[in-house]
Order: C-alpha cells, then sequence, then structure tokens
C-alpha cells in the first residue's frame, strides 16, 4: 500500500480512506478494468438484434477478454492467492465474471419473454454459454499449452458455442400440416 501511495502521489493514510484494505484496493482496480471490458458486452444487444448476432457479439466480446494476457495473468494471481485470500477472489468474481453473467442473464429473460428464446433457468445459462466459448482455447491459453489463439480458431469456438446454446434454447416451431 506505501508503495501504490508513493506512485500516485498520495499519503498512505490517504489511500486508506479510499480503499480500507488490500482487498478493496484489488477490487477497485478489478472493477475499473471490468468497467471498460464490459462497456463492450453492454451495447452489444440492440432489440433489433437477432438473437444469434447479439450471442456472436458476446462471445467475441468475452473471448477477448478471456484470452487477453493482461487478464490471464491477474487470474493466475487471483488463482495463487485464492486460498490465503477469498476475499480477492470474491472481488474479482463480483467485479468481473458476476457482472457478465448478469448482463447475459437478464438478456436472455428479455429474450425468453419476448419468445425469441426459451430459457427456463437464465442464469445457468449464462454459465452455459460462457463455459461453450471457452471451449479448447481458455484453459490451454491460461495453462500456457498455447501462446496466442488463432482469430480463425476464436471464431470456430465462438460460432460454435452460439450454434449449440441456439439448439437448446431455440422456441420450438410449430408443425405445419400438410
Amino acid at each position: 500500500m506505501a508503495r501504490i501511495a508513493r506512485e500516485v502521489g498520495v499519503s498512505k493514510g490517504t489511500l486508506y480512506n479510499y480503499f480500507p484494505s488490500k482487498a478493496a484496493l484489488f477490487s477497485g482496480f478489478i472493477a475499473m478494468g471490468c468497467d471498460q471490458s464490459l462497456k463492450h458486452i453492454l451495447d452489444i444487444a440492440p432489440a433489433e438484434n437477432q438473437p444469434e448476432e447479439t450471442l456472436y457479439r458476446a462471445g467475441r466480446v468475452v473471448m477477448e477478454m478471456m484470452l487477453s494476457p493482461f487478464r490471464q495473468a491477474i487470474h493466475r494471481m487471483v488463482m495463487s492467492e485464492a486460498g490465503q485470500f477469498p476475499e480477492l477472489a470474491r472481488a474479482f468474481f463480483e467485479a468481473g465474471p458476476q457482472r457478465a453473467l448478469n448482463y447475459l442473464s437478464d438478456w436472455l429473460r428479455l429474450e425468453s419473454t419476448a419468445g425469441r428464446l426459451v430459457v427456463p433457468d437464465p442464469d445457468f445459462a449464462a454459465e452455459q454459454f460462457f463455459a461453450l466459448c471457452q471451449t479448447k482455447l481458455v484453459m490451454r491459453s491460461r495453462l500456457r499449452l498455447i501462446e496466442t489463439a488463432e482469430p480463425a480458431e476464436v471464431e470456430r469456438v465462438v460460432r460454435g458455442a452460439v450454434s449449440l446454446f441456439l439448439k437448446g434454447y431455440a422456441p420450438s416451431q410449430p408443425v405445419l400440416s400438410s
């Protein structure tokens, strides 16, 4: 905290007035970064978009965030410290992943109400969608098994996630009589 106070040109006491703990400072840092990233997600769902387009755009934004080297470094740090500092893990989850999940589940509720999707449990479905988007690339990248994800592979993963998700939550088509 002393080093951060020096870097920003304030006293340690002033820093503690704004952030009562290291966890609160970290949470503020994560929230600021998430605000910058999630603002793209919050702008992707105009009502005129078809669900496929909105899900595709959300999947791309989330993959860009998850595959970012900087965000992966933050994720690794949180994971390594979660046992000793669970409040940091909670702050990270609430500032980033939970906000993205809340946004998507709210959008899924709206789409379900409009009859464009049938989503009995939007909170669970939001987690499913983001999990589908992580297929093949995110874990390998976090473990440094791949250095970067090829754009064509990111595209394939996101398109596949959208396709599978829509097959599970599309409204059933009425049977036409002949």
